[in-house]
């Protein structure tokens, strides 16, 4: 177990690696996963805490707690890769819930001051209008992307762009509609503006 872990410290890109050694860990039950993750959050290693973050998305379903330490831990770590698996872990949450039955957890985290939670739900639902409710609901996720529009973080306005831009290849009167409310006098909504139709 220990060398597979270590063995993930040599690679540098990817995920699937990392979902592999995280499935191996949560098919032994001689572990407490949830403990286990925890102490891989401490590693100095980004790939260690990419591993925990995956697991911590797998018990999310289960363990309340996991979800927490998501939201309030894995979203302060410094790695953008750790980030990029913090909005796949909530993916997965919402996914095995239900899209619909998830809106309080989406409409909570898109709502947080810290902007790498906002960005996991944008980023971590990519394509939006590709997942069951938003599908049927397409309003209701521009709705949701746009109302942070404004904020100060370019990370996450980035991501707020390029969601926005996915939703528009089907539904383009609907993101024109939204961006015609606009104020185009503020650069940051202008940033994304551009984005959405580059």
């Amino acid at each position: 177990m220990d060398a597979n872990i270590e063995k993930l410290k040599s690679i540098e890109h990817g995920f699937k690696h990392i979902i592999e050694a995280g499935d191996l860990i949560l098919k032994n039950i001689s572990i407490n996963h949830l403990e286990f993750a925890k102490k891989l959050l401490d590693d100095d290693a980004y790939q260690i805490r990419m591993l925990a973050t995956y697991l911590l998305g797998q018990l999310s379903v289960e363990y309340e707690k996991a979800l927490e330490i998501l939201e309030t831990k894995v979203a302060t770590d410094v790695s953008w890769r750790v980030q990029e698996m913090l909005a796949k872990a909530f993916d997965y949450y919402c996914h095995t819930i239900g899209y619909q039955k998830s809106l309080p957890k989406i409409e909570k985290w898109i709502s947080d001051d810290n902007p790498n939670v906002k960005r996991a739900v944008i980023e971590g639902l990519r394509i939006w209008t590709n997942r069951p409710y938003f599908k049927e609901n397409p309003g209701n996720a521009i709705k949701l992307i746009a109302k942070f529009r404004s904020d100060d973080n370019e990370y996450l306005r980035r991501s707020i762009g390029n969601s926005l831009r996915d939703i528009s290849k089907k539904h383009k009167n609907l993101v024109d509609q939204e961006v015609s409310t606009w104020n185009l006098a503020d650069k940051k909504i202008v940033f994304i503006q551009k984005l959405i139709y580059k």
